[in-house]
């Protein structure tokens, strides 16, 4: 083989082979201290005491509300989320305007602002000593300390998830096909249901996933703003919390193992619509 063919069939990396070797034993290694000793640890201390005893400990009234509260949160601030990202993806990426820098801004605002700090002012404007929030509450509807306020703490630190995987796919498609169906006269909604959405389906599912994965995981805005009352505002993670604070490790450690499966799963959904999305990816490049 000639030099200039060697040439074109150099390899990506020139590390020697022991270096290679190495870097994937650190990042191995990093791996299993940082992500699979702690998830062994939880399912070892769930099962310590055998498979029975953790699951009692998950039929339990407070655990069982905490999983229901959980699943409740989540499926109402997912699809919220979704709404949101949609909207918000669709205005970035099809109008231009002033401005349009500052809202991409804002809608990357709960990734830098503590979770505490949300639940913090979501408390301030709606809590019973605010003017708003004290309306409310004299009305019935309270916020805080509820189901709503729980929800909307959540819907914060979510919501940027969709918008953010919307936004790069839409913007790479263009709007050369919406132009075209509005040139043959579709409607809005019908461009938005048999040309946009079609595109960006797996981004849209990929969004919900990590949405759905931080909405069930979420601590800290929902700590702050449920009061932590056993039963009634405690989802999963504050219950796990109350849990091994009181000393009752196959209770806390089985529920962690719970939402670690539930992690998982999300997880492997993940990574199945990676594979599926990248496919889609490299079929629109050939075309």
């Amino acid at each position: 083989m000639s030099d200039i063919t060697q040439s074109r069939f150099r390899p990506a990396t020139t590390e020697a082979p022991a270096a290679r070797l190495v870097l994937i034993l650190l990042a191995v290694a990093g791996l299993g201290v940082l992500v699979l000793a702690p998830l062994a640890t939880v399912f070892a201390e769930a099962l310590a005491k055998g498979v029975g005893a953790a699951l009692h400990s998950l039929t339990a009234p407070d655990a069982w509300s905490a999983i229901r509260l959980t699943l409740i949160v989540a499926g109402c601030a997912v699809p919220l989320s979704a709404g949101f990202g949609i909207a918000a993806a669709w205005l970035v990426t099809k109008f231009s305007f002033r401005g349009k820098a500052l809202l991409i801004t804002l809608i990357d605002l709960p990734f830098s602002v503590s979770p505490v700090v949300a639940g913090l002012c979501i408390v301030l404007t709606f809590g019973a000593n605010a003017t708003l929030g004290g309306w409310l509450v004299a009305n019935g509807w309270p916020i805080v300390f509820a189901l709503p306020g729980i929800v909307l703490a959540t819907l914060f630190v979510t919501f940027p998830f969709v918008a953010r995987e919307l936004i790069p796919v839409m913007i790479e498609q263009g709007r050369v096909e919406e132009e075209a169906a509005l040139t043959l006269g579709a409607g809005g909604w019908r461009v938005f249901l048999t040309v946009t959405l079609p595109n960006i389906r797996w981004a849209l599912l990929y969004g919900v996933l990590l949405a759905n994965a931080r909405a069930m995981g979420e601590f800290g805005a929902v700590a702050v703003v449920s009061g932590k009352i056993r039963g009634q505002t405690a989802t999963m993670p504050i219950t796990i919390e109350m849990l091994y604070n009181e000393y009752l490790s196959v209770a806390a450690f089985s529920m962690a193992a719970l939402l670690a499966v539930l992690a998982l799963v999300t997880l492997c959904l993940k990574s199945a619509l990676e594979w599926r999305y990248a496919d889609q990816l490299a079929a629109t490049h050939r075309h």
